[in-house]
């Protein structure tokens, strides 16, 4: 099951990602769940968990901004910044 952003080698799937993450965004969305009295570790958890984006309020139109960025490619940088 190879897709574009898979590759596998010696039996392990390697999984390659073209987007670059931007960290403004995913900071408007934060801040606009502070704002609503969300946590926002807990919504964008949900969010990335789920990918349903109703974890993610439309105030200052968070909601759009969430949907713009790559779930994996955030998941990525959020490991890639905890590791390093």
């Amino acid at each position: 099951m190879n897709d574009e952003n898979n590759k596998s080698i010696e039996n392990t799937l390697v999984f390659f990602l073209k987007q670059e993450f931007d960290k403004k965004k995913l900071k408007k969305v934060y801040n606009a769940l502070l704002e609503k009295n969300y946590d926002p570790i807990n919504q964008i958890a949900g969010y990335i968990l789920s990918g349903d984006p109703t974890y993610i309020t439309t105030h200052k139109n968070a909601r759009k901004i969430i949907q713009d960025i790559d779930r994996c490619e955030l998941l990525k940088k959020l490991i890639r910044d905890y590791v390093e």
